[in-house]
């Protein structure tokens, strides 16, 4: 994978983001150029919440999820399989 990644992120990518992310991020995800996000953010037109730490922009995920359309984390085979797993682990203890 090359490094900056380019183009927008996928649909996993989406739903492996952490609580927040950089504003470089948020830009990939709703397929914009990061020019274009970090002037939206300056002049506090960005089009959900940024927070500012210092130098930083951190964008916090679910505003940013429910700009994409996403509202809930759907849940995959995987995920319940290993939900599964951890309560039978519980329970053997």
């Amino acid at each position: 994978m090359s490094y900056p990644p380019r183009g927008p992120l996928t649909f996993n990518e989406v739903f492996d983001l952490p609580v927040s992310v950089d504003l470089r991020t948020a830009a990939r995800a709703l397929g914009v150029c990061t020019e274009t996000a970090y002037r939206l953010a300056r002049r506090g037109n960005f089009p959900c919440p940024v927070l500012r730490m210092g130098a930083c922009y951190r964008v916090p995920t679910t505003p940013l999820m429910r700009i994409l359309g996403i509202e809930e984390r759907p849940v995959y085979e995987v995920d319940l399989e290993a939900g599964m797993d951890s309560v039978q682990d519980d329970d053997e203890t």
